[in-house]
């Protein structure tokens, strides 16, 4: 009797202890409110885009509201913003030509450009009727439906913006700028491609043959090369999905990633020789009647056989094709610098790819293979010899930009203070002056503007009393002298800057602001405002903006920086668990800076009853210090681990609403290695993961990412023969660890992380007799594509079952949630 009633007592105690934690239910139809889909039709444009004009410092842009999508045409010299057109009335005239009814509201227009006149506009109008591919007999080979062969007529117009005048272009072909696979030359008089694996080119006339039918038996092709082969080709290598697709794409004209001189008699390229890098494979399930091999050649962390690229150089005028002498380190890497990477957004959108220099000159950067050493060299046509102009080395990795090359200088972007600066060069390699300097990131060059000797730069962490993440354009003397700020303010900054650098449209917000964007003149005054995003249809649904937040990480000395998110349905009386959303870097942090509509991991994934921060970490960006940047080199899988458990405390400890017994974290990627990292490292701490294509072994990631960021040995024997060393940690070591909940999840066609990674950590965990889940999607790649919709799904559920500790069934079918209209208040 006296053990009976000490049994029911320590039974009483029990079940009053257990029942004073209320179990809450997962709010799915909160989280079903704000889909991707749901979020299309409350939220349209969030940035102005502007596509500058050649003959003027004019630009148009479109901008799409709840109204409807409308295109501007901006004078910044007349201070003036002007429609393009009458919507309603280009509606009229375009359904009175393609017979399918369509008003201003719902007007679609494709493709639109400014010809050159700049007076006239070019477009393009999908119809409703269905009409034959032309590749119909291909299609139906392959025992095709017809449905499959059949595509929505395409109509293509002109409207010349003078006389308000629609024309319908009856005799167009495809846009010879836009055929993926013509390399056109400045004069647009040769155009280069690769086809068998070699190279090929053609002329003018040819080319135009072939815009209106690339199968016409009169095409004139001239054949450069002979000796390319599968794995050493000239261009791409046309490899599909299956065997079959792969040898009919080698039949198919390819681009060649060739730099033309401005005078198209030249063009240099590289050709990279893969035959012994080592094959990987997936298997593709579902498409086809029986499973099918994908083959795909993959170099891998501290492997022997890796690419060797040779830098080519072609004259038309000697017709010889030239293997240039460059090879500097083992195993290196080439890159040619050509002249496109400034230039703005234009309605030329195709443009010539030239190299950097003269005619007589052009500039390539040989990188090692543990990324220590980088040469910047000037290969001279002439004495056909390499000079070289700069040479950075580091005792870690090596993050360079392209320079720029003027006239008889040279812009250089380093980080060999500790901070990435901007340095100006002679052309013979002689330091003039560094152009920036201080605790700051000068991030990438916007604009030189070479006759006013002024260089306009993108960088951050400049303004004191602000999140040093956030981007400003500035402007400094060539001639050395005071950094100029241009676009002030306590926000994330965009800017486009125009060709000229006379003006330039800022686009600025904050995650809890509305974005807005302004045009600016060179010296930072304000000409026009342009947009504010209006967002009052998303917060009738309910909508909340998250709350930036900072905190020090484990070293208590650095600041770092995230965003809270809460349930729309926010009780500050209640405890919620909360969850991390992480990516480790370190070429980047999951720290959103600007408003964003589309954050399904972060605040969709709060309504279910959470919540969820993002955050950085030490290592985990580029945007900081060196120091900051290279401070996981060394230790890939557990840098950034100590900062994400001393965020939870520290906000614990500031918010009683947050439940540090209940911690959960998800992450893709990079975020699935740290997730399950963070599971094994502190299984006391971290209560629930749901980890997504994670690389939990970077061993059978690739090489590059790989070795830079975690770093490999270069070993030189005796007979001067040079090995490279890699040694990693890797989460199957610790699977004996697991305590809580995880989930893993992988596409099982995964051709960049590949699904290895998380098998092994599968087979690791079952060896060690845990118990975990594992969620493998069929037939997709990394990023999950159709089936994006059904893993969150899946990762609400296993959150709210082990960190909320509902396990009811979910209430409705999980993609029934996605398609349900949005609701207001």
């Amino acid at each position: 009797m006296k053990h009976t009633l000490l049994a029911f007592a320590f039974l009483l105690i029990f079940q009053n202890g257990y029942s004073q934690e209320q179990i809450y239910s997962g709010n799915y139809e909160l989280a079903a409110r704000f889909s991707p889909e749901k979020m299309k039709k409350l939220v349209f444009s969030t940035r102005v885009d502007p596509h500058w004009l050649k003959k003027s410092d004019r630009f148009w842009y479109e901008f799409e509201t709840s109204k409807g999508k409308n295109w501007y045409l901006v004078d910044p010299v007349r201070k003036t913003k002007s429609q393009l057109f009458d919507k309603d009335k280009l509606a009229m005239e375009i359904t009175k030509i393609t017979k399918d009814p369509v008003d201003g509201l719902h007007l679609k227009l494709d493709d639109l450009k400014f010809l050159e006149d700049e007076n006239t506009i070019k477009f393009k109008v999908k119809g409703t009727e269905d009409v034959l591919k032309k590749d119909w007999a291909e299609i139906k080979e392959k025992d095709k439906s017809k449905k499959d062969s059949m595509e929505k007529k395409t109509f293509v117009f002109h409207y010349n913006i003078g006389n308000q005048q629609l024309t319908e272009i009856t005799d167009a072909a495809k846009d010879p700028e836009r055929m993926s696979w013509a390399n056109i030359a400045p004069d647009s008089s040769k155009v280069l491609f690769a086809k068998k694996s070699n190279l090929y080119w053609m002329d003018k006339a040819n080319f135009l043959k072939a815009v209106k039918d690339e199968k016409d038996s009169t095409i004139v092709e001239h054949q450069l090369t002979e000796d390319g082969e599968e794995n050493f080709e000239y261009g791409s290598s046309g490899r599909g999905e299956d065997n079959e697709e792969t040898e009919k794409n080698k039949e198919k004209r390819q681009r060649v990633g060739a730099y033309w001189s401005t005078d198209s008699k030249q063009f240099v390229m590289t050709r990279t020789d893969q035959r012994k890098v080592k094959d990987l494979w997936v298997i593709h399930s579902t498409k086809n009647p029986r499973p099918t091999l994908e083959t795909y050649k993959y170099a891998m962390p501290g492997d022997k056989e890796q690419p060797i690229t040779y830098l080519m150089h072609y004259s038309f005028d000697s017709e010889e094709l030239s293997n240039l002498p460059v090879a500097t380190f083992k195993d290196q890497s080439l890159n040619i610098y050509n002249t496109s990477a400034t230039e703005s957004s234009r309605d030329d959108d195709f443009r010539p790819i030239t190299w950097l220099g003269d005619l007589d000159e052009f500039y390539y950067a040989v990188t090692s293979r543990d990324l220590k050493k980088v040469d910047i060299y000037r290969w001279n046509l002439a004495s056909n010899e390499k000079e070289l102009v700069i040479e950075e080395r580091s005792n870690t990795y090596i993050d360079f930009l392209k320079p720029e090359i003027l006239d008889n200088e040279i812009v250089w972007w380093s980080e060999r203070d500790g901070w990435g600066h901007f340095y100006l060069y002679g052309k013979d390699g002689t330091l003039k002056r560094q152009l920036t300097s201080g605790a700051f990131h000068s991030d990438r060059v916007a604009r030189i503007d070479e006759k006013g000797r002024k260089l306009y730069f993108v960088a951050n962490g400049r303004e004191k009393d602000e999140d040093p993440y956030y981007e400003h354009l500035y402007s400094v003397s060539l001639d050395g002298g005071a950094i100029t700020l241009l676009n002030s303010g306590d926000f994330n900054h965009s800017s486009e800057i125009n060709d000229g650098a006379t003006f330039f449209v800022n686009n600025y917000s904050r995650v809890n602001t509305a974005p807005v964007a302004v045009l600016k003149d060179k010296a930072g005054n304000k000409v026009m405002d342009l947009e504010t995003v209006d967002l009052s249809n998303l917060f009738a649904t309910g909508y909340q903006f998250p709350e930036p937040f900072t905190f020090k990480a484990d070293d208590g000395i650095t600041d770092l920086y995230g965003v809270i998110y809460k349930p729309f349905d926010f009780d500050s009386t209640r405890k919620y668990p909360i969850i991390e959303y992480v990516y480790p870097g370190p070429q980047t942090e999951a720290v959103d800076k600007t408003f964003s509509a589309r954050l399904d991991r972060t605040d969709r994934l709060a309504q279910f009853g959470f919540v969820v921060i993002t955050l950085g970490n030490r290592g985990g960006h580029p945007g900081r210090s060196k120091w900051y940047h290279n401070y996981g080199y060394g230790d890939l899988r557990d840098y950034g681990l100590a900062d994400k458990k001393a965020a939870v405390e520290q906000l614990a400890d500031r918010y009683d609403f947050i439940d540090k017994s209940k911690v959960g974290i998800h992450g893709h990627s990079g975020g699935g290695f740290m997730s399950t990292a963070a599971m094994l490292v502190y299984p006391d701490f971290f209560k629930v993961a749901v980890s997504s294509a994670g690389n939990h072994d970077n061993s059978v990631y690739n090489r590059w990412w790989s070795e830079k960021h975690h770093g490999v040995k270069e070993q030189i024997n005796a007979k001067g023969d040079t090995t490279f060393i890699y040694q990693i940690d890797k989460n199957p070591d610790l699977a004996k660890n697991l305590k809580g909940h995880l989930m893993l999840s992988h596409g099982s066609t995964d051709n960049n992380v590949h699904p290895a990674n998380t098998i092994r950590v599968a087979s690791a965990l079952i060896k060690a007799g845990k118990r975990f889940d594992l969620v493998m999607l069929p037939d997709q790649r990394h990023g999950y594509g159709d089936m994006t919709e059904y893993f969150f799904w899946r990762m609400g559920d296993y959150f709210v079952q082990h960190l909320l500790g509902d396990n009811t069934p979910p209430p409705v079918d999980m993609m029934e949630m996605q398609r349900e209209k949005p609701l207001t208040k």
